[in-house]
This record gives structure tokens, C-alpha cells and sequence, in this order.
């Protein structure tokens, strides 16, 4: 495929957006669409030599037309490329205005607003999981048992986003689990600088922390080290083979991607029977928990 200087230019772009992982992968699609936009010259001609020219709107008018059509699909679906679902359009929309306001140009807003958020937990609920994975802490816990609960205890404390989950480090606990600092990194990504807080950690996610650390240890040392709080439990592998077919295995004990996070949060909530008291989504239960109380502040007695 040719190469073109706003593609270039948008790369060094990308590489620099503190944005989060579902925002970045998002990121990609919309660069890989519009590559594929202009390789078959469906955008101004000036849109190949300017980033700037190629996100003015005379270039993105046709560019979301075209991609919403599904004819920038990078793979076939059923041996066709339908058009792309409206959660996937207003995705687009909003990537533009990231990119737009990254490169100093007003945002076109040209999304129809929010995407309806799914609904909460009742505030009950989030009393009864409470008392749910108190209560689990007073008996066995399986590894993956042991970790979930860890991270919803979190949740519950701090309503910390999944790519915010996975960003924590063993630094980012006071002395004695006493608090968490969290660096805050806004879904729909910003040119801001990301802020953070320490937020007090409840008895709960203290005792959570307890039985989750020295399990995360063990795993660590079989895997040579990483400081990141969450860890895999088992070995997988990289989905890419080796000269003789085989898959190249990863060791148990290295840092949780968010992918592998949410895919455990979803796994979990079916295997310990938490349907009840979890929504399909972490986004969910963070929300239930702003909606409850807002997470607050540690005092400064509860900073490391």
C-alpha cells in the first residue's frame, strides 16, 4: 500500500495520545480506514501530503460516509463488508475529534451524543456484593476467585476504569493497603495531562488485598518479576507460531492486559455464580458505584 506524508504524521501522533487501550485500538481502526481511503483516492488529493488537510472536513465528510458503509472494512464479513454498526460509527466520530483537537483543530462533534449506557446495578445490590465477597474472604478462594474479588473490592472503592485497573503497580499501595493511588485515564481520551489521586481502601479491599498479594507473588517469581498488581494465572500463549507450528507459550505471573482483565471479570461473574449481583460489565459496576457515592479522596493521614 503506498505510503503518504499524513499518514506519517499521524502515526507520531498516535504514539504520543495518552489515551487508553480501547481507545487506541478504536485509534487504529480509524487510521487503518483512512489509508485505505486514500489508496483508492476516495479523499482530496491534499489530504495525502497534510494531516491537517486529511482531517479538515471536506476530507472527513467523505471518509466517514465511505467507512460507515463498511466499504473500509479491513476484513470480509460472511465474504462481503456490510455497513458498520451504529456503537462502531459513533466510535469514528469521536476518534475524529481526538485526532482533530490533538493536531489544535476544533472538534466537529458530529457524533449523535452518548452512546446509551447500559443499566446499573441497584444501589442494594452493591450492599449485597459487598456482603458477598466479605463473607467469601472467611473461607477458600480459588487463584482466579482470589483475584476477582481483589479487583471488585477496588471497584467498589475507587470506580476505577479497566485500563486504569490494569496501569497499577505495587507502588501505587500506601503501607498496610491503607490507600490506592489511581491515575485517572478518561475513556474517550484528551490531549490533557492524566491526574491522579490516593483514594482510602476499605477494610474489604484491605483483606481482599491480603489474600491476593502473596498469590501474586508466588506467580511473579515463577515469571522472572513485573511490578504491576495484576498478573495472568496461567501460562498462554502469544497467538503466534514458532518454524514448527507451535504456539509460543507465556509463563503465569506476567502483567494483565485489559483484554485479559475484562475476559476474567465476564469468566467470573458466570463461574462463582455472581449474576445475581454483577452487571455483564465493569463499565456497569463502576458506574453503579459513582452513582452510589462518589469515590472520594484519601485524607492526608491515609497517604503513604
Amino acid at each position: 500500500m503506498p505510503e503518504y506524508h499524513s499518514i506519517t504524521a499521524l502515526d507520531r501522533i498516535l504514539d504520543d495520545l495518552p489515551v487508553g487501550e480501547a481507545r487506541r485500538r478504536q485509534l487504529g481502526m480509524v487510521r487503518g480506514e483512512l489509508l485505505r481511503a486514500l489508496s483508492r483516492d476516495a479523499l482530496p488529493v491534499g489530504a495525502r501530503r497534510s494531516l491537517r488537510r486529511l482531517l479538515e472536513q471536506d476530507a472527513i465528510g467523505p471518509y466517514l460516509r465511505i467507512a460507515e458503509s463498511g466499504a473500509l472494512r479491513a476484513r470480509l464479513v460472511k465474504g462481503a463488508r456490510p455497513p458498520t454498526s451504529q456503537p462502531t460509527n459513533e466510535a469514528r466520530k469521536h476518534c475524529v475529534d481526538v485526532l482533530r483537537e490533538a493536531i489544535g483543530l476544533p472538534g466537529l462533534r458530529l457524533g449523535g451524543g452518548a452512546l446509551p449506557l447500559h443499566p446499573t446495578p441497584e444501589f442494594g445490590d452493591l450492599a449485597a456484593l459487598r456482603n458477598h465477597l466479605d463473607k467469601n474472604l472467611a473461607g477458600y478462594l480459588s487463584p482466579g476467585q482470589t483475584r476477582l474479588t481483589a479487583v471488585l473490592a477496588l471497584i467498589l472503592d475507587t470506580a476505577t476504569r479497566s485500563g486504569e485497573l490494569v496501569a497499577l503497580r505495587l507502588a501505587h499501595l500506601a503501607p498496610d493497603n491503607r490507600a490506592l493511588y489511581v491515575e485517572r485515564r478518561p475513556q474517550h481520551g484528551s490531549s490533557q495531562p492524566a491526574q491522579g489521586d490516593w483514594f482510602a481502601l476499605s477494610p474489604l479491599s484491605r483483606a481482599a488485598l491480603d489474600r491476593w498479594l502473596p498469590l501474586r507473588r508466588d506467580l511473579v517469581e515463577r515469571a522472572h518479576g513485573t511490578t504491576k498488581l495484576w498478573v495472568s494465572l496461567r501460562p498462554n500463549h502469544t497467538g503466534l507460531l514458532d518454524d514448527d507450528g507451535q504456539a509460543t507459550l507465556r509463563p503465569a505471573g506476567l502483567p494483565l492486559e485489559e483484554n485479559g482483565l475484562i475476559t476474567s471479570y465476564r469468566r467470573g461473574r458466570a463461574h462463582y455464580d455472581l449474576t445475581a449481583l454483577l452487571p455483564p460489565k465493569p463499565e456497569q459496576l463502576r458506574r453503579a458505584v459513582i452513582a452510589e457515592t462518589p469515590p472520594t479522596a484519601a485524607t492526608a493521614a491515609a497517604r503513604p
